[in-house]
């Protein structure tokens, strides 16, 4: 089955309205069946989840449902999929529980290519009992991160290692089962924030051997909340701070009062949608979703060699990083510009290519572009060829 980019544009009504959207990194378009399942769960008839009455029986379907969509698109458990209202609020429910048991003398490690949801959390959770923090540093000419600047902050000591696994500024995608391997080698966890990479490539979080992996629906054509995984035995050895009543049991004990059921019926159907992009129906779900995430993301690289030959080769535009491997995503500025202008500019020109640090605030100012950043031209799997020569001829009309 071939990946037909009209096919998979035409389900998403906002496409439609004409604008040129690069601003997916920031957060995808929703397709048409995601905003249905939304609105059908909402009015279908629900309760708080049980097993006597069909709205009771209703909700808890929609959760196991979510749960096993989830674990179907990142290789997951099912009983190890923890739903909170974003990635940042579960990494810092995290960090809160995982600090419980450090102190003075223990010490976490941070990156500056890291989206601050996979810094501060730890940071604070660390000042707050004692522990020291560990900065690894990256490339500021390529963006490159490797496994050598991680072991070079590595010690008996670490207790947790925090790294993304692509930078959601430059796209960096750092080689996190070595990463992952360096730091199980000192006894230490390892939680990688994946946020900017599932709506790009196939993940399997069992082969990155990470101990938790956050990602957004709302990054891959689903609504707003955050997801994070892990072995549930991982989650079994973790007591967080609950409301007595609720319940004690993996992974409940870690979702803090009740979920948007609306929003994981909304989760399920996108990763029913992302299985559907170009794979044959015959196939299971996880490998349905295998086979299109690599289409799309065959696809993916294919306009970004477009977009990095066009801008590149007009004058007066410095393209910043240039990681060997990396998703589809341009940071890039324009001399006599600032980044908020370019971004106004060619919002003018109905493309949407953001300014800013992204949250990546670390990674902005060790780079020198401060907290102003630039401009993020990030791609999609519904992104065309056309829409990528408006971006760049749009760039062009600034850069004279």
């Amino acid at each position: 089955m071939s990946y037909d980019v009209a096919r998979v544009r035409s389900a998403f009504p906002a496409l439609r309205l004409g604008a040129a959207h690069f601003d997916g990194p920031g957060g995808s378009q929703v397709p048409q069946v995601v905003a249905d399942a939304v609105a059908a769960t909402m009015t279908g008839g629900l309760a708080n989840r049980g097993t006597v009455t069909e709205a009771e029986q209703r909700a808890e379907a929609v959760v196991r449902a979510a749960r096993a969509a989830v674990a179907d698109l990142l290789g997951a458990e099912p009983g190890g999929v923890v739903f909170a209202r974003s990635m940042t609020q579960a990494t810092f429910d995290l960090a809160r529980t995982l600090a419980a048991s450090w102190g003075p003398g223990d010490e976490v490690v941070v990156t500056r290519l890291d989206h601050d949801a996979n810094i501060r959390p730890w940071v604070i959770a660390a000042q707050a009992v004692g522990a020291e923090v560990r900065w690894v540093d990256f490339d500021k000419e390529s963006g490159e991160l490797t496994v050598a600047d991680v072991e070079a902050v590595l010690s008996e000591r670490t207790r947790l290692v925090a790294v993304t696994a692509a930078s959601n500024l430059i796209g960096t995608r750092p080689d996190v089962p070595a990463i992952v391997q360096a730091a199980h080698a000192v006894g230490a966890l390892v939680h990688v924030d994946g946020v900017h990479l599932v709506p790009h490539a196939p993940v399997d979080v069992t082969a990155l051997g990470a101990d938790f992996f956050a990602c957004s629906p709302y990054k891959f054509f689903g609504p707003h909340h955050g997801v994070t995984v892990a072995d549930p035995a991982v989650w079994e050895r973790l007591q967080p701070a609950k409301l007595l009543p609720s319940s004690g049991a993996v992974p409940e004990r870690f979702e803090l009062g009740t979920l948007p059921y609306e929003l994981l019926a909304g989760t399920t159907a996108a990763v029913d949608f992302i299985a559907d992009l170009a794979a044959p129906a015959d196939l299971t779900r996880r490998e349905r979703v295998l086979a299109s995430m690599a289409a799309a993301e065959e696809h993916e690289e294919r306009l970004f060699a477009r977009l990095l030959d066009g801008l590149s080769a007009l004058p007066r535009v410095t393209l910043h990083g240039s990681p060997r491997r990396r998703t589809p995503t341009a940071l890039f500025s324009v001399e006599g510009f600032t980044p908020a202008e370019v971004h106004a500019a060619l919002a003018a020109r109905g493309v949407n290519a953001p300014a800013s640090s992204f949250y990546a605030l670390e990674a902005s100012r060790w780079m020198g572009l401060g907290d102003a950043g630039a401009v993020r031209a990030g791609l999609a799997p519904y992104t065309d060829e056309a829409e990528v020569d408006r971006l760049v001829a749009g760039v062009a009309e600034l850069a004279g």
